[in-house]
């Protein structure tokens, strides 16, 4: 017996993921217009066929912050900047049909509606990945570049590599509001090359402290010598009093 997407009850854009009693889940995903011989099909109540659709899934977000350190260095400088930014955007992507038996296999995915759970789920990992992403100093270039271009092309490959799952993902941003970015990068140079004069001369201060001690305390080991000599040898008070007559 031959079982067709049509034979299965499955439209031409949806898949079918076949699940049995006596076989567990079917390795392969049911594509419209397929035929395939599933033989422990025959046996009545033995299987059941998930249908799924693959739309485009559009999440939205909005984030609102600052770049790393931004209050410090405007406070610093004596500035009224906060470099405070703001993003709008949308990201959009379909998941791919060859993940599908395996998320069903390793995701406790059985329903369409466990499907859906899981693509709001990977939305908003993607939405957290591109948001930390604005907040190491590593990727800054990547975020200047989105915020000002409204696009990153690299930062769309990252995430398609974070997700290798995802077919035709995009991130489009609507809105946006961004710093004075050269402006942040000459404040921060200036805090840290002052950061580090300060460390310079604390640590040059320090080590001025430590060898003053040390020269305390063996000047006092010295006199302790002398006067454990004194003590045991009297007589060489005498001879020191005759040397300083000299």
């Amino acid at each position: 017996m031959f079982l067709g997407w049509a034979q299965l009850g499955i439209p031409p854009d949806g898949y079918g993921v076949i699940h049995s009693k006596t076989h567990g889940l079917y390795p392969h995903l049911v594509k419209p217009g397929e035929f395939k011989w599933i033989w422990y099909k025959l046996i009545p109540t033995n299987t059941r066929t998930t249908v799924i659709y693959l739309n485009p899934v559009n999440h939205e977000f909005n984030v609102k912050s600052a770049l790393p350190s931004g209050k410090i260095f405007s406070t610093f400088a004596g500035i009224d900047n906060d470099f405070s930014w703001e993003i709008g955007a949308i990201i959009s992507f379909n998941i791919n049909p060859d993940a599908i038996i395996p998320l069903f296999s390793g995701n406790a995915i059985n329903s369409p509606e466990d499907l859906a759970n899981y693509e709001k789920t990977v939305a908003s990992d993607i939405e957290d990945f591109i948001v930390q992403r604005f907040v190491q100093e590593e990727y800054s270039g990547q975020f200047e570049e989105l915020l000002q271009n409204a696009e990153n092309p690299q930062l769309e490959k990252d995430i398609q590599r974070q997700f290798p799952f995802l077919n035709n993902f995009s991130l489009r941003v609507k809105t946006s509001n961004f710093p004075d970015f050269a402006l942040y990068k000459q404040v921060k140079n200036i805090f840290e090359n002052y950061l580090a004069m300060q460390k310079e001369y604390i640590s040059s201060s320090n080590n001025d402290k430590a060898k003053r001690r040390i020269d305390s305390m063996m000047r006092f080991d010295e006199l302790e010598l002398y006067g454990a000599l004194l003590t045991k040898y009297p007589i060489l008070l005498e001879f020191l009093a005759l040397e300083n007559k000299k």
